[in-house]
């Protein structure tokens, strides 16, 4: 059995508004096992990419990790100083943001970018860096990594500035990627190719990876294990295989049959009627009570059930799970 890198335990993290307290993560558990990819899918708004920020204590203000436990080798990152916190990130944990663009500085160019990563986190020279910087360019299938250092992010594509992202990530061999949304902002050819590089750079660092999406595509072609999450829970989880083919939350569920078929002809496209819950006004019971066509007397009298398992590495969170392949 593969050992775990990344283990994640009660994690709850809310934002103080001036309308009330935003409950965006509340009780997240999973586990990131070595060389594996772990894909988070959910509706925008689930808590996905909160819980990457929490991960690396960058939650922006007025966010705040209430409570909950980071291990990464076992070591508890919210016990972590800012030192080793800084030593952390992009050495150990490495992110690639949402947006390509404005993930990086858009008045310091490409190379100053790349080189200054390699000088914080090691002690190599300018001129090294700078050879090093050019060589993890073009390991990322970037063109002319001598012209591409001299320019700025505007100058660059949106797929150009998420390779260059991706060789920022993987420059330090971390033993955790989280990738979020790495995808969303890019056509489908380069989509294609993002992926992957990230898979092809992932299996030859043997780095594991944390994969933020919506698009059950990337999570079939990318994923080994699966956490569903809405309203700030994971009521899913299990292997990408059982997640698929047996999908026991009505949330899980009804998020599969809302995909498109190519061997199916439909009218319309499947959709979940009603609307997330205002996170502020979270209810006791299971969130996804307003939306459930399974919904029992005990869904709507008792507490949100703890993830429970139901098959060998398959764990929901439902008192009316589905029990059948559809």
């Amino acid at each position: 059995m593969q050992d775990s890198v990344l283990e994640i335990r009660d994690l709850h993290t809310h934002f103080n508004t001036k309308e009330g307290v935003l409950k965006a993560v509340n009780g997240v558990n999973f586990t990131l096992k070595k060389e594996e990819v772990l894909a988070i899918v959910g509706e925008s708004g689930s808590g996905k990419s909160v819980t990457a920020l929490s991960i690396l204590r960058l939650v922006p203000y007025p966010g705040e990790i209430i409570t909950g436990n980071i291990y990464l080798n076992g070591v508890d990152i919210m016990k972590m100083d800012d030192d080793r916190l800084r030593r952390m990130r992009g050495q150990d944990i490495s992110m690639i943001f949402q947006d390509p663009i404005s993930g990086l500085n858009p008045v310091i160019p490409i190379g100053t970018q790349v080189e200054e990563l390699l000088q914080a986190h090691t002690k190599m020279s300018k001129r090294d860096a700078h050879i090093k910087g050019l060589e993890i360019l073009n390991s990322v299938g970037l063109p002319d990594p001598e012209r591409i250092v001299t320019q700025y992010p505007f100058q660059l594509s949106g797929g150009m500035c998420q390779r260059v992202m991706i060789g920022i990530a993987m420059a330090l061999n971390p033993q955790v990627l989280i990738a979020d949304e790495p995808t969303s902002a890019l056509d489908v050819t380069v989509q294609a190719q993002i992926l992957l590089q990230i898979k092809q750079m992932t299996q030859e660092k043997q780095t594991s990876v944390l994969l933020i999406t919506h698009d059950m595509g990337v999570v079939a072609q990318m994923a080994h294990q699966v956490a569903v999450m809405y309203a700030g829970h994971v009521v899913e989880y299990g292997d990408v295989k059982d997640i698929f083919a047996r999908p026991s939350h009505p949330y899980t569920w009804a998020l599969m049959q809302a995909l498109p078929r190519i061997n199916e002809e439909r009218d319309t496209l499947h959709s979940i009627p009603g609307t997330p819950p205002d996170p502020i006004n979270l209810p006791d019971e299971c969130p996804f009570i307003a939306r459930c066509i399974k919904a029992l007397t005990v869904c709507r009298t008792s507490p949100m059930p703890a993830l429970d398992q139901i098959g060998e590495n398959h764990y929901v969170a439902c008192y009316n799970p589905v029990l059948h392949e559809w």
